[in-house]
């Protein structure tokens, strides 16, 4: 378990963070920008569960939970480089992308075929998941290009990349839940009004 009895430490003041086995690296490296686009992302989710628990069917909540809390773990396999492993370091495996993919499935096999691309809008929770899916996006591409430099697993890759579809899917599950017509893109839409 970790322990913060004290928040600043002033180690960071010249612009280095330490890293899991105590490595300072530059808090512009491609390491901390991908896991500080994973925290950002948890933040969003962190909002979108908390909207959705009175707004939402529950079982978006529940899955944004346990997302959040994975989130945290792909953060620590991020900070951690090669050879600060420890034992017992929860990492990213296949099980947990095919339970996304499982809940993909879930949620949209409840929802009309698409037929055209959406737009963001209609309820509060369907905004902020676009927005979340757009971060989670960012992150994945910041992710990928650490992994051009230094390998990052498959399984975290894949989890990320699904968890942008996931992200889409619930924002169409919860605005049809609501029974709020989807916006649909209208290509060249705006020059005919």
């Amino acid at each position: 378990m970790v322990k913060l009895n004290k928040i600043y430490t002033r180690t960071g003041d010249d612009g280095t963070t330490g890293l899991v086995g105590g490595k300072r690296v530059q808090k512009t490296s491609l390491r901390v920008c991908a896991y500080g686009e994973l925290d950002e992302l948890n933040a969003h989710i962190g909002l979108i569960q908390t909207l959705s628990r009175p707004l939402s069917p529950s079982s978006l909540s529940d899955k944004l939970l346990t997302i959040e809390n994975e989130l945290f773990d792909i953060g620590a396999e991020l900070a951690t480089p090669a050879g600060s492993e420890w034992p017992t370091m929860a990492k990213v495996d296949e099980t947990m992308v095919l339970r996304l993919e499982a809940w993909i499935d879930e949620l949209n096999a409840q929802l009309p075929e698409l037929r055209s691309f959406v737009l963001p809008g209609g309820t509060v929770v369907n905004s902020h998941l676009h927005i979340a899916r757009a971060v989670c996006r960012r992150a994945e591409r910041t992710i990928l290009m650490l992994h051009e430099e230094d390998a990052v697993s498959s399984d975290l890759l894949r989890y990320v990349n699904r968890l942008s579809d996931l992200l889409f899917v619930m924002s169409r599950y919860d605005i049809h839940m609501n029974k709020v017509p989807e916006n649909l893109w209208i290509p060249g839409g705006s020059r005919s009004t």
